[in-house]
């Protein structure tokens, strides 16, 4: 049993639901799935998407709560101390240690995209955008002077301070709130964001929904957007051709993984802090319930069917990146909306607070491992995590130019290890806890009768979909990614070179913290 055991711990099932489900909505149900539904054929992206939510996205959000609460009730709250427990050998929590790694690096440059957010908030709530109008270069040209997209070190220049303020804004209320712990920090920050950012949700769709035709083109009307986000038939192609593209099954089974948090660790972190009779079947399903109407319908009406209106089909066909939808697609629609300023201030706020749910469960299992790991007090941990993430953030601001750094590291953590990770629990869950006692754990305190069904599905279809799709994904992307790591480029620094040493470095650090911990476990078992 771990000396850390219990000393922080939910306050209410309604503070844990809305926390998972605040992990969960963030910038991937607003800007990300609006992007992926219109370029991968709308209503026939849903097909995929649902099938790798029934048959990945719940199983999998089912069996990390059962998991966390398993691995929480035997004095664990880490996820390398979880699968050590899980596995019952040393060597587990290597394993488990990519539940912590992963939250780590993606907090790195996710806290950056977040001061972007709290900075447009900002800008349209003093008339910064009002000010560009219509002109559409000049909001391009205050993305590149925001992010520093435009050349590398331009974030330190003068012109750029000011983003400093922001991300200084939005580090220290991530780790004030940290700090404060589960229930006084995490919890209570949720049960007030949440349903704030609903809320400002509801406000931005309605107003939407209510836009007139455009004067000088009428087809451009909001039924027509809505037509263009959810048909299941494109011109040009048919459905089957839709469902039979590969990459059609690898962006929806990818979205399921990014939008749920499944995969990183914080499920099981968040999990681990349970009573051991507490429910997780219909806590879970109401979490993913609750991600599922942020993204689908609110994400899905709000975005395409704006931009549609004002800008015309030639952006929903050809959507821009999740950057360019949110950053300069986006406003470019609010300075042309009546009230735009308003609405584009509700928009990005709410942005700002799903991003901040998001990221404080980044540091929540980093913190759990150096407490129970190296037995230290909550000061000393979030001290020791500030200076590691704040270091690789600079990193990653620094080298900002076309997003460089933040591309490698949100490539190997949120697309690579991210299906490791998953695959691991699935077997573990299905094959060495074995999925009669796990399914038994999924049913205690449950208050929803789980179809045994499920059984099957968490043992043989789940692991084989991610399989199949992580074999087809990588045959497809990570030749190109491996080459890019050993081409130096003629001129600058090798950029991605060092973005792959910087995760070397942060592995190798919680290598030898899992390392250490072990020692410690080891010592109180034999104790025990």
């Amino acid at each position: 049993m771990s000396s850390s055991t219990k000393k922080d711990a939910w306050g209410t099932r309604v503070g844990i639901i809305l926390a998972v489900t605040g992990s969960a909505v963030g910038l991937g149900n607003f800007l990300r799935f609006p992007g992926q539904a219109a370029q991968y054929g709308g209503g026939a992206f849903l097909i995929p998407y649902l099938v790798a939510f029934l048959i990945i996205g719940l199983p999998l959000a089912w069996l990390e709560w059962g998991l966390g609460r398993y691995g929480g009730a035997r004095g664990h709250n880490s996820a390398p101390g979880i699968f050590r427990s899980l596995i019952g050998r040393p060597s587990g929590s290597y394993l488990g240690m990519l539940g912590t790694v992963m939250p780590v690096m993606i907090y790195m440059y996710y806290v950056f995209v977040e001061a972007w957010c709290l900075a447009y908030a900002w800008d349209y709530l003093t008339g910064t955008f009002t000010a560009f109008g219509g002109d559409s270069g000049a909001i391009t040209a205050h993305f590149l002077s925001s992010t520093g997209a435009a050349a590398d070190g331009s974030m330190f220049g003068r012109e750029a301070g000011r983003m400093f303020v922001f991300l200084s804004i939005c580090f220290g209320l991530n780790f004030f709130l940290i700090y404060r712990g589960i229930h006084k920090g995490i919890e209570g920050f949720c049960n007030v964001a949440m349903p704030l950012l609903f809320l400002c949700a509801v406000v931005v769709l309605v107003r939407v929904l209510t836009l007139p035709a455009n004067p000088v083109n009428p087809e451009q009307n909001i039924i027509n957007g809505l037509g263009y986000m959810w048909n299941p038939v494109k011109e040009g192609s048919t459905l089957w051709q839709t469902l039979s593209r590969s990459e059609v099954w690898l962006a929806a089974t990818g979205q399921i993984f990014f939008s749920l948090s499944l995969g990183f660790g914080l499920i099981l972190t968040y999990a681990s802090y349970l009573k051991e009779d507490d429910d997780v079947a219909l806590s879970s399903l109401t979490s993913v319930s609750g991600n599922g109407f942020a993204e689908v319908v609110l994400g899905g009406m709000i975005a395409i069917p704006a931009a549609f209106v004002f800008l015309g089909p030639a952006v929903v066909q050809s959507p821009p990146g999740t950057f360019g939808m949110g950053f300069i697609t986006l406003p470019n629609v609010f300075n042309l909306m009546p009230g735009g300023a308003f609405f584009g201030f509700l928009f990005f706020f709410l942005l700002f607070l799903a991003a901040v749910t998001s990221s404080i469960s980044m540091l929540q299992p980093a913190i759990a491992l150096l407490e129970e790991g190296l037995g230290l007090t909550r000061k000393p941990a979030v001290a020791i995590l500030g200076f590691i993430t704040l270091a690789g953030c600079l990193f990653i601001v620094y080298f900002s130019k076309d997003f460089a750094a933040l591309d490698t590291v949100d490539f190997w953590m949120a697309n690579f290890f991210i299906f490791i990770f998953a695959t691991a629990q699935t077997i573990v869950f299905g094959w060495v806890l074995g999925v009669n006692k796990g399914f038994e754990e999924l049913k205690r305190g449950a208050e929803i009768t789980l179809p045994e069904s499920l059984k099957f599905v968490i043992k043989y279809i789940s692991p084989s979909f991610l399989l199949i799709v992580f074999a087809v994904w990588c045959y497809q992307e990570l030749p190109g990614r491996l080459k890019a790591i050993v081409t130096l480029p003629e001129e600058g620094p090798p950029i991605v070179l060092m973005s792959v040493g910087l995760i070397l470095l942060v592995l190798a650090f919680f290598t030898l913290v899992v390392a250490r911990a072990n020692q410690k476990w080891s010592k109180e078992e034999k104790a025990s």
